[in-house]
């Protein structure tokens, strides 16, 4: 089995379906952490999508022992169903995703002055070999991919 061959594999074990090869491509040929880069997006898409496809089991959660069970009940009270709710949720946690992998992309936001911006460090992503060895080699820009990579059939 060729290295491109085991990569492909593995993406498609990941869910790439008919991008797979492409994906393994990038990797094999380019030497970007592909691999690394997907698995992340994929995680971040399985908690995401989460908060609409098991919305009735977190609103039964919430009203039993959350921080947010009075909105809880007062949104179902007023009509909104578990799925709605759900539907909100996801869309916020989505968001969020995305704010979160941008500003791993570009830590400056504008909110300080630039001479401040300029003193603070920065953060980066590291791939690691799978017994936990850094690679060398970085996640950048994981907000570029992140809506491409969303679920198919999601509700948004």
């Amino acid at each position: 089995m060729t290295e491109l061959d085991r990569l492909t594999a593995l993406f498609s074990a990941l869910g790439a379906d008919a991008d797979a090869r492409d994906w393994a491509e990038s990797e094999a040929e380019e030497g970007l952490p592909q691999l690394a880069r997907y698995r992340l997006l994929r995680t971040v898409w399985q908690d995401v999508d989460a908060w609409g496809t098991a919305a009735p089991q977190w609103v039964d959660a919430y009203r039993t022992d959350g921080a947010a069970a009075d909105a809880v009940d007062r949104a179902l009270a007023a009509g909104l169903t578990p799925e709605d709710l759900g539907a909100l949720a996801r869309e916020i946690a989505r968001e969020t995703a995305f704010g979160v992998l941008y500003a791993l992309a570009d830590p400056a936001d504008g909110s300080l002055p630039a001479e401040v911006e300029a003193q603070l460090p920065g953060w980066r992503l590291a791939e690691l070999t799978p017994a936990g060895a850094p690679t060398g080699r970085h996640l950048d820009a994981l907000h570029e991919d992140f809506a491409e990579l969303e679920p198919k059939g999601a509700v948004s």
